[in-house]
């Protein structure tokens, strides 16, 4: 066990202030070698007598550098020595990029989770990631549910929750416990590769911001995550009964939808989408179908992706796939 820190103590109380974990549970932390999942897997061991927790470290290779074999072999290496079991998975081809990384990592991390009936899948997610995920889904031009940014914690399964314990932590502080604790960090070369978005917005932009505007611009726009988190579950759940009371069959009931503020007409309308698309809809595809909220009778959209139209026939908004228009 480490010596006990400040970081100890503000984690356990970040645990018990937001309930993310309870005693007895089985937690399996997904491990890269980097200074913050280092950090997350150290302090949890940590307090795992305090918690009863049963507690093992996951790697993912993504084969994308020369050294990833022995990146994963220290990961393996140091997880013996906290005698912490390890599961380890290797990709057989490497992932062509970051979101194809991601999409792998999360599969096979979810995959290993439920293989030892881990029911909390740990990441190392920090302030600093919340920040940048904030500013990088901006330039995007996302909504607020985009810009709320990292949430405490996601459902992967009916049986397993993402849980990010980190996200009130820099990543100067993983950094300074690592040093402190004298954690072997491993340097992963494709942070400083700037032909992925998130390295220069990290290496580049948040550094400028920083230097030009505020100091504690990372620490501001994570505050703002979280502010707007609180803000979208309200809204999302006002808009879910506002569908709710529209929805009948494929129909939208134009008349409860009218009554409603603009805010909730496209959350709700965004909620009708996804559930018809099967994906998530753009801002175009929203406000194509919200102009049929006051349209005159008979109106009928542009297609929608795969062919459907949306045709009013008042009071109702009817859906009309591609087969059937």
């Amino acid at each position: 066990m480490s010596p006990w820190s400040p970081l100890h103590a503000q984690i356990q109380q970040t645990l018990r202030r937001r309930r993310l974990l309870s005693k007895g549970d089985r937690l399996l932390i997904a491990v890269s070698g980097g200074q913050d999942s280092l950090c997350l897997a150290r302090i949890i061991l940590d307090l795992q007598p305090k918690w009863d927790w049963t507690v093992a470290i996951a790697h993912c290779d993504h084969r994308w550098r020369d050294d990833s074999a022995a990146n994963a072999a220290a990961v393996a290496e140091l997880a013996t020595q906290w005698q912490c079991p390890v599961m380890q998975r290797v990709a057989q081809t490497p992932p062509s990029g970051e979101a194809a990384a991601r999409q792998w990592r999360y599969q096979v991390l979810q995959e290993m989770a439920e293989e030892g009936q881990y029911q909390h899948l740990l990441t190392g997610h920090t302030q600093s990631d919340r920040a940048e995920t904030l500013l990088y889904n901006l330039i995007r031009g996302a909504g607020a549910d985009g810009l709320q940014a990292l949430s405490w914690q996601r459902s992967l399964s009916p049986q397993l929750t993402l849980t990010r314990p980190l996200l009130e932590i820099s990543r100067q502080q993983t950094g300074e416990f690592c040093q402190q604790q004298q954690l072997p960090i491993w340097w992963d070369s494709s942070n400083e590769n700037r032909n992925y978005a998130r390295n220069r917005l990290r290496l580049e932009l948040l550094p400028y911001l920083e230097h030009q505007f505020h100091p504690q611009v990372s620490a501001n726009l994570a505050q703002t995550a979280e502010l707007l988190r609180a803000d979208v579950a309200y809204l999302n759940q006002q808009a879910q009964q506002l569908l709710d009371q529209a929805l009948d069959e494929n129909a939208l009931n134009r008349r409860p939808l009218q009554d409603a503020p603009l805010a909730l007409q496209r959350r709700a309308l965004r909620l009708y989408l996804k559930s018809r698309l099967h994906s998530d809809p753009s801002f175009a595809h929203i406000e194509k179908l919200h102009a049929l909220i006051e349209a005159p009778n008979r109106t009928q959209s542009d297609p929608f992706p795969g062919g459907a139209i949306a045709r009013v026939s008042h009071p109702w908004i009817h859906w009309l796939d591609g087969d059937r228009t």
